[in-house]
């Protein structure tokens, strides 16, 4: 299985060369805000990969998180949903890329974590100088993916 970390401009250009074969999306995408254009969207991967599951959810800090009214339980609550479509993703032997909108923070968090959870170095992104990988991302990804398949041992 291998892991890419995709911008959406990169993406764009990537998709201009023909479809995604034997690959999963996760596309990370801001939620509607005063800070996003009105038609603003995700990139639409229909028919261009073999899986594609999008996610609206913040950029943003620990720190912050009161100030959108927020927790850390109630930010990215979709985060075992994501981590159940990534260990079907492994299990079906497909790569995945990870793409957000600079390809710096919450897509470099989601590969990270995968890469932590299934080869023990998530680490070589969080080195990365190209990367900035948001440190909530990445720990809810982590322990959903924890939860995901330690329920399977029970």
């Amino acid at each position: 299985m291998k892991v890419e970390i995709y911008s959406r401009e990169a993406m764009e250009r990537r998709l201009k060369e023909g479809k995604l074969y034997d690959t999963a999306v996760i596309c990370f995408y801001d939620p509607p805000s005063s800070r996003t254009p009105a038609d603003y969207a995700p990139i639409n991967y229909d028919k261009k990969c073999s899986a594609e599951y999008s996610i609206a959810v913040h950029d943003i800090d620990i720190e912050v998180l009161s100030e959108y009214g927020l927790t850390y339980d109630t930010y990215f609550p979709e985060a075992k949903l994501l981590a159940f479509y990534i260990k079907t993703a492994v299990e079906c032997n497909l790569d995945i890329v990870c793409q957000c909108e600079y390809g710096q923070s919450r897509s470099a968090a989601c590969a990270a974590a995968i890469k932590e959870y299934y080869d023990h170095d998530g680490i070589s992104i969080f080195a990365d100088y190209r990367y900035y990988p948001n440190q909530l991302i990445f720990n809810k990804v982590l322990d959903a993916l924890k939860t995901v398949n330690s329920a399977e041992d029970v």
